[in-house]
């Protein structure tokens, strides 16, 4: 204490990795636009043994035992993106919240990511997604027949993921009041690069918004994401899609809309990417495309 080198690790050694998810989740997480998505995450971690230890005990080679033993499960993308919210939480808990530590997440070798995903929708698989995606109705017990989802939402917003290349959490923030029908077009305010856009819209999308009932909330899905999630992954099962992701509809729609627009100044304004880059990670023209284009 006298050469100034002492270190105060008392919260440190008070507080488990939990305890700084919990705190993160109610001052910090809660503040961010992807908010539900992060709750989600950090729910998932404090249920994770590495959550029982103290936040002195941390340590790179007990992150990166965690690292591995995580790999075996899922991919390493998804390791990343938890390597990066438990070093966020750290960073946080070092610089605002007092805790005198080193963060272990530095320390570590990073698994490399997953190579970009092009899965597109194959002859006949939209048809088959849209009909599990269609409501149910109920038989004269009052018991749902099988097949198809008990939410109304889910089969519009699909559609309209496919007709726009809106983000689910762009579409879920959709409110009537931005929704233009006689231009054609809806403002996006909260989208995820942080700028609003306008989206034009299809014929079909423009029909679909036109049929669709008015929710007295305001939005135009009155859903929430993981309901979402649930509905359509359960519709890909059934309809035996394999490994169809939801994000997998904005590279479809991507896509589709980059054969009727050449220009990829209009595709992105559409879209929404800032850079070509960025760009070319959804657009994954089919072979057979480019060669009847060649002639």
């Amino acid at each position: 204490m006298e050469r100034g080198v002492f270190t105060d690790r008392t919260e440190a050694e008070k507080n488990t990795l939990g305890d700084l998810f919990k705190r993160y989740l109610t001052e910090v997480s809660s503040q961010k636009k992807g908010h539900d998505i992060e709750r989600y995450r950090l729910e998932s971690l404090q249920r994770d043994p590495i959550a029982k230890y103290k936040v002195a005990g941390l340590s790179g080679k007990l992150m990166a035992e965690w690292r591995d033993k995580r790999l075996k499960d899922v991919s390493g993308s998804t390791v990343n993106r938890d390597l990066n919210l438990i070093s966020h939480v750290i960073n946080v808990a070092r610089k605002e919240w007092g805790m005198h530590i080193e963060n272990p997440i530095s320390m570590i070798r990073r698994p490399p990511e997953n190579k970009a995903r092009k899965r597109r929708l194959g002859a006949g698989e939209e048809e088959k997604l849209l009909a599990e995606l269609e409501q149910r109705t109920r038989a004269e017990r009052g018991t749902f027949e099988a097949g198809g989802t008990q939410n109304p939402w889910i089969r519009p917003l699909v559609i309209l993921a496919l007709e726009t290349a809106m983000r689910r959490g762009e579409l879920l923030a959709l409110r009537w009041s931005d929704v233009y029908l006689v231009d054609r077009f809806v403002r996006l305010h909260d989208t995820k690069n942080g700028e609003s856009r306008d989206v034009p819209l299809s014929i079909r999308a423009y029909e679909l918004l036109n049929d669709l009932p008015r929710h007295i909330s305001g939005r135009v899905f009155a859903t929430t994401p993981d309901a979402v999630k649930k509905a359509f992954m359960r519709a890909v099962e059934r309809a035996q899609l394999g490994d169809l992701h939801f994000h997998d509809l904005r590279h479809e729609a991507t896509s589709r809309l980059a054969e009727k627009l050449d220009n990829v100044l209009e595709l992105s304004s559409v879209t929404g990417h800032k850079t070509l880059s960025m760009l070319k990670r959804y657009y994954h023209p089919r072979a057979k495309d480019l060669a009847r284009k060649l002639g």
